[in-house]
């Protein structure tokens, strides 16, 4: 499988290439070529499929000529045999027609960890086999982080450095990722918001300074590994909803867009979706651009939701590309004029091809916690307040009684436990399996905002590609 750039002027590459670049010399995201496709005849034959099973049938094609299939199928045995529960991801019914996806069942309560586990594998597989180091930087609102380094911590050749909004994630996420004692793994604090830290990667990527000496990865959902990790649980819910017989609607709290593209993907491929919800907060921007054409970033305004406190959403750069003809010229004068005014307007084709799957919603604080609260007296089922987003859009679409509402289900409640406690009455405990994570010692590194100190941290303390 070959993967292009969204901005058209990148070299080609091949899986193992794109896992191990993360973004595009151009600035741009991989994606492949073309996209593969299965029959529904193919798609019924996935039925009663063990969660690991049907990740190597999904993920076969888009690591054709890197992987073979065994080494695919042990990768997939390894990373799903260790999650909490055995369907890995497993589907809660609401009522007649509102599901949720559970996928918190990983290390660290996350949805992030159904694809970074596999990332982590990945990389050390492919490392490995050329005998490189790889320095990984990434930006996290939350739950990226922890999953990353989770994923990385200890392996001899990778290291880390995870740049977080200072004060702007939940006390959960933040021990999750600075208790993590490895010699690999650097936390740094920043001062300002995720978008912020988001730039000083993107822009890492693009410095010489930087690239000359280190081999810089990336971990966040620019990179296309990480996105193709979850399109299988798309399919895995679908199968069990009577799919691909019966099509299901995916409400989707969205804040990088890229779990939600990963059911544009699954649809890509063939799998029968009715509709993907785009469910954000009061940082609106998709909601905007899918509703309006208007894509345009004003400030970061700090919600009881972290993860999706986000006002530039690198995925969505993806989708405007697809739909848009795949135009790679057009594509970057467009996003130049984005960087440049921080706004642009969807093309007619962009709009037209976006609307055929996509529609969106917003929730403000109240609307988010009286999801929550109808969650907890009509299903007994305490949700986390990303995952109250999503069924505040779920319940309400306009969708034909046939047909069932999911609604993914992101994190673990007790990772906000203080918004759960305020929104329900109840202050959910972390599962046994975290371990003691308010006793231990938390490690960070306190930087201001700008981009030089960033990187000359980074460049001070990241060991050479080449030792």
């Amino acid at each position: 499988m070959d993967y292009i750039s969204t901005r058209g002027s990148a070299p080609t590459l091949d899986f193992e290439g794109a896992t191990l670049a993360g973004l595009a010399s151009d600035g741009g995201l991989y994606l492949p070529h073309e996209w593969p496709r299965l029959s529904l005849d193919e798609i019924r034959d996935l039925r009663g499929l063990s969660y690991a099973a049907l990740a190597a049938r999904i993920m076969r094609p888009f690591v054709a000529g890197s992987l073979t299939d065994d080494e695919l199928e042990a990768l997939c045995d390894k990373v799903y045999g260790d999650f909490g529960h055995a369907a890995v991801t497993p589907l809660v019914q609401l009522n007649e027609t509102h599901w949720l996806l559970e996928l918190f069942h990983g290390p660290t309560l996350a949805f992030k960890d159904v694809a970074l586990q596999m990332l982590g594998h990945l990389f050390e597989t492919f490392l490995e086999r050329r005998d490189e180091r790889l320095t990984i930087v990434g930006a996290t609102s939350g739950d990226t982080g922890s999953a990353a380094i989770n994923a990385v911590a200890g392996l001899d050749r990778v290291e880390i450095f995870m740049l977080h909004p200072h004060d702007r994630v939940s006390e959960v996420q933040r021990r999750q990722m600075t208790t993590v004692r490895a010699p690999n793994v650097h936390n740094l604090a920043i001062d300002g918001s995720f978008d912020d830290a988001q730039r000083h990667v993107k822009a890492m990527f693009a410095d010489e300074s930087v690239t000359k000496t280190l081999r810089v990865g990336a971990v966040n959902s620019i990179n296309w590994a990480r996105l193709m990790a979850q399109v299988v649980y798309y399919f895995y819910s679908a199968l069990q909803l009577g799919g691909p017989d019966r099509k299901v609607a995916y409400s989707v709290p969205t804040g990088n867009f890229g779990d939600v593209f990963a059911g544009y993907v699954a649809a890509q491929m063939g799998l029968p979706i009715e509709r993907l919800i785009v469910a954000t907060n009061v940082n609106d921007i998709l909601h905007r651009a899918l509703s309006d054409g208007d894509y345009s970033a004003g400030g970061v305004t700090a919600t009881i939701t972290p993860s999706m406190d986000i006002q530039v959403s690198s995925n969505f750069e993806r989708l405007l590309f697809d739909v848009g003809g795949r135009d790679g010229a057009a594509m970057t004068e467009q996003m130049r004029g984005f960087d440049a005014e921080k706004a642009m307007k969807l093309t007619n084709s962009q709009r037209g091809g976006a609307s055929a799957l996509f529609s969106s919603a917003r929730a403000d604080q109240d609307e988010t916690t009286r999801a929550m609260q109808w969650a907890y007296r009509n299903a007994a089922q305490v949700i986390d307040p990303h995952t109250g987003v999503g069924l505040h859009a779920a319940l309400a679409a306009d969708m034909a009684a046939h047909v069932p509402i999911v609604t993914l289900a992101t994190a673990h409640p007790a990772k906000f436990r203080d918004a759960v406690e305020r929104a329900v009455g109840v202050r959910p405990s972390l599962p046994q399996r975290v371990g003691d994570l308010f006793g231990r010692e938390e490690a960070f590194v306190e930087l201001p905002g700008d981009y030089d100190a960033a990187r000359d941290f980074v460049l001070e303390t990241a060991i050479p590609s080449a030792a």
